[in-house]
């Protein structure tokens, strides 16, 4: 064990970080590996629980909140949701893991790799902010560009929605916006046209674009005759996400630059803790080795 004060208090910091990352990820991976499993039950036991009425949660469920979480539970979306949480859990579970064993066991080997993961991560969110500073028109181009994609691929309307609609409904709900740059943008949205083509209602634009009344999440326009005939005064159809989000970024620009200072300093922390560790378990192995 190393002797030295300052490396025992890394050592100890980064045990219970990563303690915490490594219990966080395991739930995560274990809930994501059921979904992808067997989605069926997970439906099947939220809607139990949320819905019954021997449920003890079930005072607590409106029917507008079952509505919602209908929707969620969507066998698309559970799908969809299961990968992503896999991955992200994998991803954390691994270098948390790393983290863990090589502070506890005080492994040279472990506390290098980990330090290096951080570090490769660390390099990538500075090029990214980097990147997006120096070439931000660029920037803007492509992201709109890959926003636009998933709306014209993957947005649809009615019954069966995927985790790309709901994401985007729930986007636009709470924005107060519409598409990416406007409501024009739905008129190149495959999916989206023909399920509104077999609708037979003359939909131009989905209820998530319009002035809501109620919950946000129930997706129920102020004006129903919105979707036929959006306007000014009963939708946002000229207000994008993209200017919008930018907008609110730029308001809150004091907050956002905390955040990412936050963030960088505690993997600042990690980096420099870990490589400290190593370098005072080598120092004490040099030690014993010569005395």
């Amino acid at each position: 064990m190393a002797a030295d004060c300052g490396a025992n208090c890394a050592r100890w910091l980064l045990c219970l970080a990563n303690f915490i990352f490594i219990c966080v990820s395991t739930g995560v991976l274990i809930v994501g590996t059921w979904l992808a499993a067997d989605k069926a039950s997970f439906i099947n036991l939220t809607l139990n629980i949320t819905t019954s009425k021997y449920s003890p949660a079930s005072p607590f469920v409106s029917e507008d909140a079952e509505k919602i979480l209908k929707e969620f539970v969507e066998p698309a979306v559970i799908e969809q949701a299961a990968y992503i949480l896999i991955a992200a859990g994998a991803f954390i579970l691994v270098i948390s893991f790393l983290g863990y064993c090589g502070a506890i066991k005080e492994s040279r080997v472990l506390l290098t790799a980990y330090g290096i993961f951080l570090i490769i991560i660390f390099a990538l969110q500075i090029t990214l902010i980097l990147l997006c500073t120096l070439y931000k028109s660029q920037a803007d181009h492509h992201s709109k560009g890959f926003l636009k994609s998933t709306l014209s691929k993957y947005y649809t309307t009615g019954d069966n929605k995927d985790a790309v609609t709901l994401s985007w409904d729930l986007i636009m709900a709470q924005m107060s916006c519409c598409g990416v740059d406007g409501y024009e943008d739905f008129r190149t949205a495959r999916l989206f046209v023909e399920k509104s083509s077999a609708e037979g209602l003359g939909r131009q634009v989905p209820e998530s674009c319009c002035i809501l009344t109620g919950d946000p999440l129930l997706l129920k326009p102020a004006d129903p005759s919105c979707i036929i005939s959006p306007t000014q005064s009963n939708s946002y159809l000229s207000t994008g996400c993209y200017d919008k989000f930018s907008f609110m970024v730029t308001e809150n620009l004091n907050l956002v630059i905390g955040v990412v200072v936050v963030v960088a300093a505690t993997q600042l922390l990690a980096i420099i803790f870990s490589f400290c560790l190593c370098r005072a378990v080598g120092q004490e192995r040099d030690y014993h080795y010569k005395y």
